[in-house]
């Protein structure tokens, strides 16, 4: 393997989603744009019509991608406690000031929050659909 480019998520409301991403953590919209295509063979789902919407840093690598696949999904269990599926994104991000947009928006519910004897802050809210994102004032790698 070479590296990691991107994780998707499948949104129950893209728009939602990119409020939370893009208004509230503050990633950049990096590219936005449908596919008209049968996309079963590669998804797996019967649909020919997706909106996609890749976010992140300019000058990162990593990306997050918010999926549109036209139809409605099953709800997501929502606790944004560890389940089977997906269930945590990290970001790294001053972490104050991303709780501080996330709750003028109503948005991530109640920050669960830890400093390390460092003195970096960890949290971590919940998105729209229910996903765990962790905030870290710097990459693991350097901690």
């Amino acid at each position: 393997m070479t590296g990691l480019d991107h994780v998707g998520l499948c949104t129950a409301d893209l728009e939602v989603s990119l409020k939370f991403y893009r208004d509230g953590l503050g990633l950049e919209v990096l590219a936005d744009f449908t596919l008209d295509a049968d996309l079963e063979p590669l998804l797996g789902v019967a649909t020919s019509h997706v909106r996609t919407v890749f976010l992140g840093a300019p000058d990162d690598g990593g990306m997050l991608e918010l999926i549109d696949l036209g139809e409605p999904r099953p709800e997501p269990p929502g606790s944004g406690l560890p389940h089977r599926g997906l269930f945590l994104v990290s970001f790294v991000t001053p972490v104050r000031a991303a709780l501080d947009r996330l709750a003028a928006l109503g948005m991530g519910g109640a920050p669960r929050m830890m400093t390390g004897p460092d003195g970096s802050v960890n949290a971590t809210v919940v998105d729209p659909d229910g996903v765990t994102v962790e905030l870290l004032d710097r990459p693991v790698a350097q901690v």
